[in-house]
This record gives C-alpha cells, sequence and structure tokens, in this order.
C-alpha cells in the first residue's frame, strides 16, 4: 500500500473534506464523526505549532505527518480462560488512541499523549549502536513498550529508526477496556507502517505487543486485549496453541438487536489485588498437574469430577469450582461465537440474539458463583462489583426486559458489563449514577476497525 505523503496542512484540508467524514463514522459512529475528525485536527495543529514537541527534529521529517488509530477493548465471554489456553470472545471498541505521527532521521521516539508526561526514548547508544535490550529501570513503564516492540520489529529486518508522536486516548484507564494494550498496539502500527512497509498481520502486532508487555514491561498478561484491540469487530480467540491462536473475526452491530451494551465503574480500588488476580490461574494450573498437565485446555471436566475427592483434599474447593468454571466458560465462549454470527441472518436474528444474551447472563452468574472474582476476600465490605450486578439484574427483572450483565475483566473490582434495551438506556444510567456517581456508565460501540493507518 503507498500512502502518500502529506504535510500537516495538507491532512488539515483533507480532513475539512466533507467525503472524510465516513472515515470517522466507521470508527465512532454517526453521531460522534465529527467530533472525531476534530481530535485529528487539534493533534496534528498542536504536533505543528509546539517546537519542543518534535525535540529539534521536525525539519528533518520534510513535515510529512501520518494518522493512526488504535482501540480499546470489551471482553465479551470467556472470563478468566485465555491463560489456560481456552477460547474467548472480545470486541473493538470506539474508545480509542488517535495519534498522528512523524519519522525522525535519529533514533529517538519522542510520545506526547494528552494529560500524560512526555516519553522520550533513545534507541541507540552514545555510539550509535542499536540498544534494544531490556532495561531494569524501564520495567513497568512506557518506555519499556516503546523499546520492546522496536526490538521486536528490528527481529524481524525493520531498520528502524525514531519518531514523534502526538497522542490523545479516549479509552477510560482502570476500567478493564485495555488502555495499555491499545497503547502497544499503537506503537506497533506505526512502526509497521513507517518502518517496515505495513508487512506484519494486525495479529503478529498483537503478537509483537504482548511479548513487549512480558519481557520488557515485566506483565505476564496473556494475547487477548492486544488481539481485540488489533484487529477489529468482535474476535473469537481460541488458545489452544499459544504462539498460533485461531481468531476470527466477527462483525457485528448489537444496536441492531435493540441493544446496548455498556460498562459500569464502580469505582472500586484495585489497589492490593494482585495476589487474587495471581491466584485464579495459579489454581487452575495446580489442578492440570494433578493429572501431570500444564493447564486446563489439556483435561476434561470428566477427569476432574472423577477426581474431585483428591482435588479437594489437595487443593481446597475453590481451586476445584474454579476449574469447573473454566470447562464451562470455554465451551460457553465458543457457543456466543455461534450466535453472534447467526445475527447477520435476519431469520436467525431474534432466536440468535435470545441465545446470546442467556449465555451472556450464564457466564456472569458462573463468574459469581464458581470464579469467584466479584469481590476480594482480603476486604468484603467493598462489593461494588456485587452491588452492580444486583441492581442490573433487578432493573431488568421488575421490567421484564431482555439483557444481561456480567463481570467484565479480571473482576473483584472495577467494572461490570450489561446489555440493557436501547429505550431503557436513560433509566439505566440515572439509576447506577445514582449509586456509583455522575458518568459511571459509558456506553461502547463495536467497531469494525482495530489498529490502523487512516488514508484521507
Amino acid at each position: 500500500m503507498y500512502i502518500i505523503p502529506m504535510t500537516g496542512k495538507e491532512l488539515i484540508q483533507k480532513l475539512e473534506e466533507p467525503s472524510s467524514l465516513s472515515i470517522f463514522e466507521k470508527l465512532y459512529g454517526s453521531e460522534t464523526a465529527a467530533t472525531g475528525k476534530k481530535r485529528y485536527t487539534a493533534l496534528i495543529q498542536t504536533f505543528l505549532s509546539e517546537k519542543d514537541f518534535h525535540y529539534g527534529s521536525f525539519s528533518e521529517t520534510k513535515g510529512e505527518l501520518r494518522l493512526f488509530t488504535a482501540a480499546g477493548r470489551t471482553e465479551l465471554g470467556g472470563n478468566h480462560t485465555d491463560h489456560n489456553r481456552g477460547r474467548v470472545l472480545a470486541a473493538a471498541i470506539q474508545l480509542d488512541q488517535a495519534a498522528v505521527a512523524a519519522k525522525r532521521t535519529d533514533n529517538r521516539v519522542f510520545f506526547r499523549s494528552t494529560g500524560y508526561p512526555d516519553v522520550i526514548v533513545d534507541l541507540a547508544d552514545t555510539n550509535g549502536q542499536p540498544d534494544l535490550e531490556p532495561k531494569e529501570n524501564e520495567k513497568g513503564k512506557t518506555e519499556a513498550l516503546i523499546r520492546g516492540i522496536a526490538a521486536e520489529f528490528t527481529n524481524r529486518g525493520a531498520a528502524v529508526k525514531g519518531f514523534a508522536v502526538n497522542a490523545n486516548s479516549t479509552v477510560l484507564p482502570g476500567s478493564g477496556l485495555s488502555s495499555s494494550a491499545a497503547v502497544e498496539v499503537l506503537f506497533g502500527r506505526i512502526i509497521n507502517d513507517l518502518y517496515h512497509g505495513g508487512k506484519c498481520s494486525s495479529l503478529e502486532i498483537a503478537q509483537i505487543g504482548q511479548k513487549a508487555e512480558n519481557i520488557y514491561f515485566g506483565k505476564p498478561c496473556g494475547l487477548m486485549d492486544q488481539t481485540a484491540c488489533s484487529c477489529g469487530g468482535a474476535v473469537a480467540i481460541d488458545f489452544a496453541s499459544p504462539a498460533k491462536p485461531l481468531v476470527k473475526q466477527i462483525n457485528v452491530d448489537l444496536t441492531d438487536a435493540g441493544l446496548s451494551l455498556c460498562v459500569v465503574n464502580t469505582k472500586g480500588s484495585h489497589a492490593d489485588l494482585t495476589p487474587d488476580y495471581a491466584a485464579i490461574p495459579a489454581e487452575m494450573k495446580a489442578v492440570a498437574s494433578c493429572f501431570g498437565k500444564e493447564v486446563l485446555r489439556e483435561c476434561t471436566r470428566e477427569m476432574v469430577e472423577k477426581n474431585a475427592v483428591d482435588i479437594r483434599q489437595k487443593l481446597g474447593d475453590r481451586a476445584l469450582l474454579r476449574a469447573f468454571h473454566f470447562f464451562d466458560e470455554n465451551q460457553r465462549a465458543a457457543e456466543m461465537h455461534i450466535a453472534l454470527e447467526k445475527l447477520a441472518d435476519a431469520s436467525a436474528k431474534q432466536k440468535a440474539i435470545t441465545q446470546y444474551i442467556k449465555l451472556v447472563n450464564e457466564s456472569g452468574d458462573s463468574s459469581w458463583e464458581l470464579l469467584q472474582n466479584v469481590y476480594s476476600t482480603q476486604n468484603v465490605k467493598e462489593q461494588g462489583i456485587a452491588i452492580a450486578l444486583a441492581l442490573t439484574k433487578n432493573f431488568l427483572r421488575s421490567k421484564t426486559l431482555p439483557g444481561a450483565c456480567r463481570v467484565h475483566g479480571g473482576g473483584f473490582a472495577g467494572t461490570i458489563q450489561a446489555y440493557i434495551p436501547v429505550h431503557e438506556l436513560k433509566s439505566y444510567c440515572s439509576l447506577m449514577d445514582g449509586v456509583f456517581g455522575a458518568g459511571s456508565v459509558t456506553v461502547l460501540r463495536i467497531r469494525p476497525v482495530g489498529a490502523e493507518e487512516l488514508i484521507l
């Protein structure tokens, strides 16, 4: 794909053309497309007007700018299945990282994101040689992600040099919508398109981001978040083979089925919850180890049930219940995938959405009852997720409405996910805002675009 080089002024002129609106309708929907255009225009203007932004190198770029987007994501099904090589269902959403980028002729990367401190990374040492090894002082920082992603592209044959980025994120931090994964695939897409000729697929960009987060950033994450943020649409992912996961994209619009997809931020604290999160994969893998296996995907529910007495004595009851959740949820994710695909068939649509909603509710109940990640036993006074789920269930039941709710993401604190009939959305928002504070509900839109360069 050949990209016609454009200056910032030329890009702004292109953005002002009415024909460009269709690009932003695809990203953000018709109601907020114009706002999306203005957001990119503002990023370009800032890029051009602030001399210090370019760290003295803008003249070296010949003024050529490129536009990028990287979606946030929502988990639809497969709660805590990925780390045991299970199936998941996730989707890219309209909340995203929007960015303007330009090549630099040196080896420095300058990254500015609205509301955050500037990040500067030199990809070469004082002798001008590549400096792409992990650094202890960068662990847990954006610098580590940049260096790790640049290193992986270099390993794949790309002649990576520096670049400058001005970005703005609408992915709510701490909301379970994967703001970190969106940043990773943004860097991956930028380097891929600026220095690698766009050779890497969306899945490869996701894998590069995961590797950087694992090795350079120091977080042992799975691949679900990056895949959803990078690929776009709804994605069904099967991690049976971690090195080569099976990814199937599904184009779906839930509003066509009369439902609004939302997340509710219960404002709970994630502090000190690392032991709770770590215990889930550890206990599931401990059950698998009883059979000489590494993960539960290598076992069957029948195997586990037949040995329930021994597992209870050796590992305790919670590990056994979490194993049951894995087997049920893994199958449920596959069934949810089938239901979403059937939404495209007008004759099967109503039956498919009814089945899908039923499965979402079952997923939520399983996470609450078997997986037990709705609240932490370290602080039983804080149970915001359980309160949100109880309120949502009662809201839907009292009005005899079709809908569903489930814990969203890792759990223990943070957000729930809800499917609310469009005509009742205002009432639902009022209810939840009254308990968790104004703006606690965020309405999501599944968008077909993941991480891409925008071509005007």
